[in-house]
């Protein structure tokens, strides 16, 4: 009985679970509420470089497309952003996104800012440069998510750059080398996601 008692005690997820069952009106949307209150929340990446239209939205379309390919849409959830203010609202780079199409690659969304909170919605936060982890880590400056904040380059596993070059003032080539290293990347960085965080 003392088991049951601590059980149920206030803060525990049975207590909370308890107090549903109690209180929730025994409707159609009773389950459904019940359903998404136990559902396991998916694992939330953030892909951040400067301007937000050339390389983080290529890793953000990239890392999508891969989730797709091994059928682990719903548990691994991606977004991306800029460390600017350059470009909010613009679609990805259109020479950015032609090099990612020459590989079956789709980009999509408008350029964001990052913002504080950013730290509290998202697990783990990949940056292209340097320069991104430094102005990231500067709005961080009790050090309560630097665990959280990653240079993207660190999942390489055929590529020995230390970070994704900026495209923007280059040609085409460029762009394609940047696919080409987003690519190894985010397949590294997938494949530590499942081993560290879905595995069983």
């Amino acid at each position: 009985m003392a088991a049951v008692q601590r059980a149920y005690c206030i803060g525990s997820p049975l207590f909370s679970l308890s107090l549903l069952v109690q209180f929730i009106p025994l409707s159609p949307f009773y389950f459904t509420f019940l359903l998404l209150f136990m559902a396991p929340q998916p694992y939330k990446l953030l892909f951040v470089c400067l301007g937000n239209i050339c390389r983080s939205p290529s890793a953000e379309g990239i890392m999508n497309h891969l989730i797709q390919q091994r059928g682990l849409q719903g548990q691994i959830v991606c977004d991306s952003a800029g460390t600017s203010s350059y470009h909010i609202g613009s679609p990805p780079d259109r020479r950015m996104t032609a090099a990612a199409a020459a590989r079956q690659i789709t980009l999509e969304g408008k350029a964001r800012q990052f913002q504080r909170s950013d730290f509290e919605e998202f697990d783990l936060i990949l940056v292209m440069d340097k320069d991104n982890y430094e102005d990231i880590l500067w709005l961080d400056r009790g050090g309560e998510y630097t665990h959280k904040v990653k240079l993207m380059c660190d999942f390489c596993r055929h590529h020995r750059d230390r970070e994704v070059p900026d495209p923007y003032y280059g040609g085409e080539a460029g762009f394609t080398y940047v696919i080409d290293l987003l690519l190894d990347a985010c397949e590294g960085l997938l494949d530590h996601v499942q081993q560290t965080y879905l595995a069983g």
